[in-house]
């Protein structure tokens, strides 16, 4: 019987991915149907559901579905979920496809699954706004007024929403193809069932996700030996699906964690892996979806600090930690009064702003710091690439010698350069 946290939605992993002679058999009827060119983002939707990390999700969601999950949080039945999963497709493709008819989704000539088509629906321009609006807007600056001016400019989660075409399928699918993740990220790509058999064999019940999207710096190693201190292990979980221009590609920041792994870790309470969606960079809503499909990889504390999955200056600086204090999430010791199965079961790990501190001379954060900010070394993702881009001085302890010689071996070789924008959060100034 596993100790670990069981997956989201009380059905067990719904694993979508066909393999063996049942893949074969289903690529030789893809290549007749009606061919569907999908988006980065369905992409990674879909390796999440073949491989059981989008539990239980079986296909992309209803209107119904996708009306509650923006306005409740919940599926139409009253399962958890917080983001929109859609699947677009143009009007004339639309008008090819009946209600029953299988069609192929295929994606730069890769089919990645097929999918009966169950529902098709459009959604406005207006309907695509109120989903922006319901999900995307936050409590930061860039937030207030006229939102979507702001953030039809500068939030690419945003834009993506408003880049979908005119009609929406749903449907349960059967996935084909992991695409490049198996080989490109061999050992860092884990499936959600081979991770919980990594972290069942090491005896693990209690276990933090760290996400990252960013090189990982002083502050992100600090908070995972900080779950490391409290859990039995921590599990050093990275995107590596598609980022927003400027970002650093998966490949550069997952050697960057090797070595930290390697020199600053107990091997035995650490694991790294890698998992294959595009970031929407959803704030606080896009922190409930990494602890729900953190669970489904039997993970039950979610590392959320500062500024979490945030772009710009659109959300508070700790909004996705409050977010969990409005939805319910089941624990042993509460009942949520929802059905079982269908509430929350990963919980936040809250951690206060970290940084470097010269006079405690060591990590620390708002909460064990008495000093002042001209005391500290304010850290961050955002901060780290700009000054890297720029060929600027990284200030002492703002990350270990050995990650920044590989990030600037890294931006060395850049031949082009983008124009890396700083928050108040990244830049320190929003700090009391």
């Amino acid at each position: 019987m596993s100790k670990l946290v069981p997956p989201h939605g009380g059905k067990g992993l719904t694993i979508c991915l066909l393999e063996g002679k049942d893949r074969e058999a289903e690529l030789k009827k893809a290549a007749k149907l009606v061919k569907i060119e999908i988006s980065a983002q369905a992409k990674g939707d879909l390796i999440m559901m073949g491989i059981g990390g989008f539990s239980p999700l079986t296909g992309f969601m209803t209107k119904d579905d996708w009306k509650s999950v923006c306005e409740k949080l919940t599926l139409a039945d009253g399962t958890f979920w917080p983001v929109p999963v859609m699947l677009s497709c143009s009007a004339d493709d639309a008008h090819k496809i009946k209600y029953g008819d299988e069609i192929a989704l295929e994606r730069k000539g890769e089919i990645y699954a097929t999918m009966q088509v169950t529902e098709k629906f459009p959604l406005t321009e207006a309907e695509k706004k109120w989903e922006c609006e319901k999900v995307y807007k936050g409590e930061g600056a860039d937030s207030q007024g006229d939102f979507m001016a702001v953030a039809l400019k500068d939030h690419p989660g945003v834009q993506m929403v408003m880049a979908r075409k005119e009609f929406c399928l749903a449907g349960p699918v059967k996935v084909l193809s992991e695409g490049e993740y198996p080989e490109k990220y061999k050992g860092i790509y884990i499936r959600p069932a081979e991770l919980r058999a990594m972290m069942e064999k090491k005896g693990w019940s209690k276990v933090a996700a760290l996400q990252l999207r960013n090189p990982m710096h002083r502050s992100h190693e600090f908070l995972a030996k900080i779950a490391v201190e409290v859990c039995d292990g921590v599990v050093i979980h990275s995107l590596i699906g598609n980022l927003k221009p400027g970002d650093i590609p998966a490949e550069v920041r997952v050697k960057c964690i090797d070595t930290l792994v390697e020199k600053y870790f107990v091997k035995d309470h650490v694991i790294q892996a890698g998992y294959p969606l595009d970031m929407r960079y959803a704030g606080p809503r896009e922190a409930l979806l990494h602890a729900t499909f953190r669970q489904n990889y039997g993970v039950n504390n979610m590392l959320i600090g500062r500024d979490h999955a945030g772009v710009g200056d659109f959300y508070g600086l700790f909004e996705a930690q409050t977010i969990f204090d409005k939805i319910p999430y089941a624990t042993e010791e509460a009942k949520c009064g929802v059905e079982p199965g269908k509430a929350l079961l990963c919980q936040p790990m809250k951690i206060d702003w970290t940084f470097y501190c010269f006079k405690c001379d060591g990590m620390a954060s708002l909460r064990t710091c008495p000093h002042g900010k001209d005391d500290r070394v304010v850290l961050s993702g955002t901060k780290l690439r700009k000054m890297l881009s720029e060929g600027g001085e990284i200030p002492d302890h703002f990350g270990r010698n050995e990650v920044l010689d590989i990030l600037r071996e890294y931006y060395s070789g850049l031949t082009e350069k983008v124009e890396i924008k700083m928050q108040g959060a990244a830049a320190g100034t929003a700090m009391k």
